[in-house]
Protein backbone atom coordinates (compact mmCIF):
# COMPACT_ATOMS: atom_id res chain seq x y z
CA UNK A 1 0.00 0.00 0.00
CA UNK A 2 1.43 3.36 -1.05
CA UNK A 3 1.55 6.47 1.44
CA UNK A 4 -0.75 8.33 0.36
CA UNK A 5 -3.42 5.42 -0.04
CA UNK A 6 -2.45 4.61 3.61
CA UNK A 7 -2.77 8.95 4.77
CA UNK A 8 -6.53 8.91 2.94
CA UNK A 9 -8.06 5.86 4.09
CA UNK A 10 -6.78 7.20 8.13
CA UNK A 11 -8.36 10.66 7.16
CA UNK A 12 -11.66 8.63 6.28
CA UNK A 13 -11.25 6.04 9.38
CA UNK A 14 -11.00 8.97 11.97
CA UNK A 15 -13.64 11.12 10.19
CA UNK A 16 -16.13 7.97 10.15
CA UNK A 17 -15.56 7.08 14.38
CA UNK A 18 -16.06 10.32 15.16
CA UNK A 19 -19.24 10.91 13.05
CA UNK A 20 -20.19 7.29 14.61
CA UNK A 21 -18.93 8.19 18.18
CA UNK A 22 -20.79 11.64 18.54
CA UNK A 23 -24.49 10.15 16.90
CA UNK A 24 -23.67 7.18 19.51
CA UNK A 25 -23.22 10.48 22.06
CA UNK A 26 -26.12 12.72 20.47
CA UNK A 27 -28.53 9.38 21.21
CA UNK A 28 -27.07 9.07 24.81
CA UNK A 29 -27.65 13.07 25.93
CA UNK A 30 -29.85 14.15 23.38
CA UNK A 31 -27.87 17.13 22.94
CA UNK A 32 -28.50 18.87 20.01
CA UNK A 33 -24.81 20.17 19.71
CA UNK A 34 -24.14 16.56 19.45
CA UNK A 35 -26.29 15.72 16.33
CA UNK A 36 -25.02 19.01 14.66
CA UNK A 37 -21.70 17.71 14.77
CA UNK A 38 -21.98 14.33 14.38
CA UNK A 39 -24.02 15.23 10.59
CA UNK A 40 -21.18 17.70 10.06
CA UNK A 41 -18.28 14.81 10.41
CA UNK A 42 -20.97 12.62 8.40
CA UNK A 43 -20.43 14.81 5.91
CA UNK A 44 -16.09 15.29 6.65
CA UNK A 45 -16.20 11.51 5.92
CA UNK A 46 -18.17 11.81 2.82
CA UNK A 47 -15.63 14.26 1.47
CA UNK A 48 -12.56 12.01 2.44
CA UNK A 49 -14.71 8.99 0.69
CA UNK A 50 -15.02 10.32 -2.71
CA UNK A 51 -11.44 11.86 -2.25
CA UNK A 52 -10.23 7.85 -2.27
CA UNK A 53 -12.70 6.97 -4.74
CA UNK A 54 -11.10 10.00 -7.02
CA UNK A 55 -7.41 9.53 -6.23
CA UNK A 56 -7.15 5.83 -5.65
CA UNK A 57 -9.98 4.21 -7.71
CA UNK A 58 -10.63 6.26 -11.06
CA UNK A 59 -8.11 8.43 -10.93
CA UNK A 60 -9.06 9.73 -14.05
CA UNK A 61 -12.66 11.34 -13.20
CA UNK A 62 -12.15 14.37 -11.73
CA UNK A 63 -14.38 14.41 -8.57
CA UNK A 64 -13.34 17.47 -6.63
CA UNK A 65 -16.77 19.46 -7.26
CA UNK A 66 -18.48 16.59 -5.67
CA UNK A 67 -15.86 17.02 -2.90
CA UNK A 68 -15.75 20.37 -2.51
CA UNK A 69 -19.30 20.63 -2.27
CA UNK A 70 -19.28 17.53 0.50
CA UNK A 71 -16.16 20.22 2.56
CA UNK A 72 -19.13 22.56 2.28
CA UNK A 73 -22.25 20.94 3.38
CA UNK A 74 -19.73 19.93 6.70
CA UNK A 75 -18.80 23.39 7.16
CA UNK A 76 -21.82 24.85 6.99
CA UNK A 77 -23.49 22.58 9.73
CA UNK A 78 -20.81 22.94 12.02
Amino acid sequence: MSGPALIYGLCLAASASCAALLGRAYLRSRTRLLLWTAIGFCFFALNNLVLVVDMLVLPEVDLWVWRQAAAGAGLSVL
